[in-house]
């Protein structure tokens, strides 16, 4: 397992450095920089201060160079071109547990939602319970999330004026956009569950245990659902990575000061440093969250873990 483990830190790292390497000169190739517009109307002498001052001045790959070293010697993601003062590790620190909290809320009801929606669905193969189920399901993946979002807000704060429409700091903010974005989850992992749980009926082993006399409990909880939530958690793996920029959208519509809300008023400044050190965040979580998810198969089915040592 350690052997493993190192190996898949190898490539998570050099797969960061190609993510790294790809948005540095692509985001460089957009014509303009927040510099030109900021000090459009500065003396020629100043202009060019601002730009020494930043290194924009330097070749390109030479930039390139100096904030490899930065990063890799002191982890230093460098200071925002729009707001001089402001590193982009304080701005990461300050927005991400607002969408750490927002996205943490929606998956958890998503995935427990989605796979005890799976799991009845299943179990009631043809009835109503399966038909409602479906019917949500479609819906949940046919309606997006901001569609979603706008229905929500007006029904509940315009119709019946129940909960705010936007803001931040108390926990009926968070009500109609965790429901706005665990929404397509809960339809997503409600589908996945009912195919794995009804293939999984039909397996051999789930026969000897109804011969053997094990109850209903623990024939859904020992060998059905552990044998079929492997493809659950491969979904979840992203999700827990995206729930940082994957709420754009619906941190916008519900004036939420989240990680989703700064990266995107980043990108319309062209905050250079700001947008590379966000995606280098997000890479890094989305990288990591991928191999809990490969790690967590093992605890799930020690069949893998056998195969893995043999």
């Amino acid at each position: 397992m350690l052997k493993y483990i190192l190996k898949r830190v190898g490539i998570m790292l050099l797969t960061l450095l190609v993510i790294i390497t790809m948005t540095f000169f692509i985001i460089r190739a957009v014509p303009g920089d927040p510099l030109s517009s900021m000090a459009r109307n500065l003396p020629e002498q100043v202009k060019l201060n601002f730009y020494a001052k930043y290194g924009l001045d330097e070749p390109l790959f030479t930039q390139y160079i100096k904030f490899l070293k930065n990063l890799i010697f002191h982890l230093d993601l460098g200071e925002s071109l729009v707001y001089p003062g402001r590193t982009v590790a304080e701005s990461i620190g300050k927005f991400s547990p607002v969408s750490a909290r927002l996205g943490g809320q929606a998956i958890f009801a998503g995935f427990t939602v989605g796979i005890g929606f799976g799991i009845l669905a299943a179990f009631k193969r043809n009835k109503w319970p399966d038909y409602v189920v479906m019917f949500l399901a479609i819906l949940g993946v046919s309606v997006p999330s901001f569609v979603a979002a706008s229905l929500l807000q007006y029904q509940f704060t315009v119709k019946y004026m129940v909960l705010p429409t936007t803001g931040w700091g108390k926990a009926s903010h968070t009500i109609l956009p965790t429901i706005a974005l665990c929404f397509g989850s809960i339809a997503t992992y409600a589908r996945y569950m009912r195919a794995n749980v009804l293939d999984v009926l039909h397996q051999d082993y789930i026969l000897t245990a109804k011969a053997k006399g094990v109850s209903n409990f623990a024939l859904v909880w020992r060998h059905v659902i552990r044998n079929a939530i492997l493809p659950a958690i491969t979904i979840l793996g992203p999700q827990i990575a995206g729930i940082f920029v994957g709420s754009f959208v619906i941190e916008r519509i519900f004036s939420i000061p989240g990680f989703g809300f700064n990266y995107v008023s980043a990108i319309q400044n062209r905050d250079f440093s700001m947008i590379l050190g966000q995606t280098i965040f997000f890479a890094s979580l989305y990288i990591f969250a991928l191999l809990i998810v490969d790690l967590l198969y093992g605890v799930v089915d020690p069949r893998i873990r056998i195969s893995g040592k043999r």
